[in-house]
């Protein structure tokens, strides 16, 4: 029989993206210890997952910060509250316990106790959407891609990007310097990319330094797992061939809510409904915070959420520390935060 393990904390976070980091850090700034389940395999969320070099111009004090560099500050600002990581786990179902408290269960057995869950889930579990070709998962991670992770790993590489939004127009962009050569192929000459970025691209063509074809890949050739060409059917005419040892598919994600659907919390369009002034949803003792949640107003930005998560966790002190009210404090003034903090 498999071991189960068992954990109890203060305040289960699901999802370890940026906002779920955040909610770490001003939990911990008011004692209170937090377990983070996520079903990726590291923290980050769409930081890490989707645009770890992908530069960020709304976050405060950072003209222009890369999305992993966030996601690695975040991790140093947490570090000295000791944050505890279910990673590559799906949160699978909510009990209410005689107790009062919650209790999760996670899609690996393990199950996490607690007075406060906070769901951080982004837009929920989000999957790429992949080309339907055969043969596909065969090339999947080593010459097929649906992210850029690392850009070097394309260096003086043949690399084709097939797709017709922000990110196909986007890493066309950002890895045309460094690639041997550069095709981009998607249906119609319309993309759904900001303008400047398809003007950027155009020119490209123009200037010879990258092809754009317009048609669908319509078959990988390769051998082992990697590619020496793809065959593209254009609009018109017959298929044709293009040398390439790598492919980038940029076709969208498909965003899954999961679980969180069946956690009996009220939904408004796969979003979930809380108030301004705690970001509580409709169960006592669950918040929501992030791109997750809606009320009137809301805005889809990281610094939202950090905000939120401020405002949340003063909210759910009371549920873990038996009906109390936390005491407001600086960090800049106050030396009892500053000595949690290792500055004092």
């Amino acid at each position: 029989m498999t071991n189960i393990q068992k954990h109890k904390t203060d305040v289960i976070i699901v999802g370890a993206g940026p906002v779920g980091l955040f909610a770490v850090f001003e939990l911990g700034l008011l004692d209170m210890k937090a377990h983070l389940v996520d079903i990726l395999d590291k923290p980050g969320g769409q930081c890490a997952e989707l645009y770890p070099e992908k530069p960020i111009y709304d976050i405060p004090a950072y003209p222009t910060i890369m999305g992993q560099e966030l996601v690695d500050r975040l991790m140093e600002q947490i570090e000295p509250f000791d944050p505890v990581f279910h990673l590559g786990q799906m949160a699978t179902g909510v009990t209410k316990l005689e107790n009062g408290n919650w209790e999760m269960t996670t899609d690996q057995g393990e199950t996490i106790e607690a007075p406060v869950i906070v769901i951080a889930a982004g837009g929920g579990s989000f999957m790429p959407k992949k080309p339907p070709l055969a043969g596909i998962e065969d090339y999947e991670g080593t010459s097929v891609y649906y992210a850029v992770r690392e850009k070097e790993k394309f260096r003086d590489r043949n690399v084709v990007i097939s797709g017709g939004g922000d990110s196909a127009l986007d890493w066309t962009l950002e890895l045309l310097p460094i690639v041997r050569s550069m095709t981009l192929v998607h249906r119609r000459d319309e993309f759904r990319a900001a303008p400047d970025s398809v003007n950027k691209m155009r020119t490209a063509v123009a200037e010879g330094k990258m092809i754009f074809h317009m048609g669908q890949v319509a078959e990988l050739k390769g051998e082992d797992g990697q590619l020496n060409a793809i065959t593209i059917k254009p609009k018109e005419g017959e298929p044709f061939d293009v040398p390439c040892d790598d492919l980038l598919a940029f076709y969208g994600l498909t965003m899954k809510l999961g679980p969180i659907a069946e956690f009996g919390l009220n939904m408004d369009k796969n979003l979930i409904p809380v108030d301004t002034e705690k970001f509580e949803t409709s169960e006592k003792g669950i918040f929501a915070i992030g791109d997750i949640n809606t009320y009137p107003g809301k805005q889809k930005l990281i610094l939202s959420g950090f905000h939120e998560a401020a405002l949340m966790a003063h909210a759910a002190y009371p549920y873990v520390n038996e009906g109390k009210t936390a005491r407001f404090q600086y960090t800049t003034s106050s030396s009892a935060l500053q000595e949690k903090l290792g500055v004092a």
